[in-house]
């Protein structure tokens, strides 16, 4: 049982009057004596200090960062592995593709591990054997060398994909999810375009190697600080009885995995996230993101080193400039669609008699954006078009920015409705979601070159906007409106 479970006897959920057919039905209450214990227990992760929380919800935001930015990172130095290893450019960036589909499918094998050995030993594994990768990738000197450390890198360091979620849960009360949600989601973002904003100057003045060193650096001042002030943040209350103990051998157990949950593990735990799919309040929210996620970051991502290298003639280090449009874009967002989420549900709760809380709240911001996330795509596009070969102007960046701005409303206040609606499944939200859009982004590159050499920038860009508006503003639409109505 997670803490997540524990919200209705604290009061926090207990007003919330969702009635949809498609919700999973709460698990039995335990006895008042197990809720009291739970509820005063010093160890129960929900009465943590404010600042020891926040600082397990940066490790696993900033864990979801370095994994995106590793995957992005190499994008700058695509020609030069190329050249190094005897391949095409498109075969080189297939050492990033093949990470970003790794990434959702491995969080499906972590998952069921965490809920029987926890959170902890688990992110430390993460981040050790992927430094250990990123140590071979600086020393590979074959493509196949490569694509076989970058392919065990992305295993390793994938679990916050699924886990961030279940952490964030655990951790905070209703009324302030979405801000923390809020900061996972926008480090895992993060992470595409400032790898490829950093590792430009790096390959360009440095070297191709130092990419991979600077990678292994990253994950080692992660492992420290997991080392340092990491903490389990898996509560079973059944487990209390063992607590004494566990403090006396607290400093092995800081390196030392131990069995938290004494249940067998399940094959079906493997697969049990994608049973989420029949719920429209994860899949709705999960086909959003992942079209929205593709077309407003993803491609904006991959072709710009394509797109602005040809048109004004960039180096590695220019290219690498302009993904600071896109970085603005998301951290603006950002303040807006995590605080204000929250804010807004807050306000509409105390609107209602009975201080009801409607979890469909949260999408009315999303409209904005979807707005920013068209209006952004459409801009890049036709002034990208438009412009003069070799004569470089900020408009297409702008529209960059924008979209960036939209993609990040939307990625936080989608996930935040989900997980709100099956917070006692936090966790195998968290796994679902992430499997849809990795999968949707891992496809995406190979139809872009031809999208756009077919239909021309502006002509893709009118396109994706048409697959938002119908693939995902449309839906969440829907289920807002069906949502309100079984209120």
């Amino acid at each position: 049982m997670s803490v997540s479970a524990l919200e209705c006897p604290r009061g926090k959920d207990s007003q919330s009057s969702i009635h949809m057919e498609d919700v999973v039905p709460t698990p039995p209450q335990e006895s008042t004596e197990y809720d009291s214990y739970a509820m005063e227990d010093p160890a129960n992760p929900r009465n943590w200090p404010a600042w020891k929380k926040n600082a397990q919800i940066l490790m696993v935001a900033f864990h979801s960062l370095s994994a995106t930015f590793v995957a992005a990172g190499i994008i700058p130095a695509y020609d030069t592995l190329a050249e190094e290893y005897g391949i095409t450019v498109p075969q080189a960036s297939y050492l990033t593709s093949a990470q970003i589909l790794l990434f959702g499918i491995a969080p499906f094998g972590w998952k069921p591990i965490t809920a029987i050995y926890g959170r902890y030993h688990v992110f430390m594994f993460s981040v050790f054997g992927a430094m250990l990768c990123n140590i071979g990738s600086a020393r590979s000197t074959t493509f196949g060398a490569q694509m076989t450390a970058r392919v065990l890198g992305a295993i390793l360091i994938s679990p916050p994909f699924g886990i961030g979620s279940g952490v964030i849960t655990d951790l905070c009360e209703p009324e302030h999810r979405a801000q923390k949600l809020g900061w996972w989601t926008l480090m895992l973002t993060l992470g595409t375009p400032c790898g490829p904003f950093i590792m430009g100057f790096v390959t360009q003045h440095i070297g191709v190697e130092w990419i991979f060193w600077i990678f292994t650096i990253v994950n080692f001042v992660q492992l420290l600080l997991y080392v340092a002030i990491g903490e389990e943040t898996l509560y079973i209350p059944a487990q209390r009885q063992h607590r004494d103990k566990i403090a006396r051998r607290s400093f092995l157990t800081k390196f030392i995995p131990r069995r938290i949950d004494p249940r067998p593990l399940r094959a079906r735990e493997f697969i049990e996230p994608l049973f989420l799919s029949r719920h429209t309040r994860v899949l709705i929210p999960a086909i959003a993101h992942c079209v929205v996620f593709c077309y407003a970051n993803i491609v904006l991502i991959v072709e710009m080193p394509i797109a602005f290298g040809e048109k004004f003639h960039f180096n590695a280090q220019q290219i690498g400039l302009q993904f600071i449009a896109i970085i603005i874009g998301c951290v603006l967002g950002e303040q807006l669609s995590g605080p204000m989420s929250d804010w807004f549900l807050i306000a509409m709760k105390r609107r209602r008699k009975g201080g009801e809380v409607h979890q469909a709240d949260r999408l009315w911001l999303s409209y904005i954006g979807y707005a920013t996330v068209i209006a952004g795509l459409l801009v890049w596009g036709f002034q990208l078009e438009k412009a003069d070969e070799g004569e470089w102007n900020v408009t297409p960046c702008v529209g960059a920015a924008i979209a960036s701005f939209g993609n990040q409303v939307i990625t936080t206040i989608l996930i935040s409705f989900a997980v709100d609606s099956y917070k006692d499944q936090s966790t195998d939200v968290g796994v679902c979601i992430n499997l849809y859009r990795q999968i949707y982004g891992f496809i995406g590159p190979f139809y872009f070159p031809h999208m756009f050499e077919t239909l021309k920038l502006s002509g893709a860009a009118g396109v994706m906007c048409g697959i938002v508006a119908f693939a995902a503003l449309l839906p969440t639409a829907a289920i807002q409106f069906a949502a309100s109505r079984r209120l």
